[in-house]
């Protein structure tokens, strides 16, 4: 499993620090996942940094 950020994304840049596991990273239209890197957050958190952090909600879970 991995996390997706959907195009409503506005480059708040709130997500990309939260992540410690540096999979987050900004794309030339919004930031993107690399789902290699992606844990959800596992090992770190009990809820993926990113997800909480979202102002807008625009990112979700996807199967891998």
């Amino acid at each position: 499993m991995s996390v997706w950020i959907d195009a409503d994304c506005i480059h708040c840049d709130l997500c990309a620090p939260e992540c410690p596991n540096t999979a987050i990273y900004r794309a030339e239209q919004q930031y993107q996942v690399d789902a290699e890197l992606c844990t959800e957050c596992v090992g770190f958190y009990n809820k993926p940094a990113c997800i909480e952090v979202c102002p807008l909600d625009c990112i979700e879970f996807v199967s891998a």
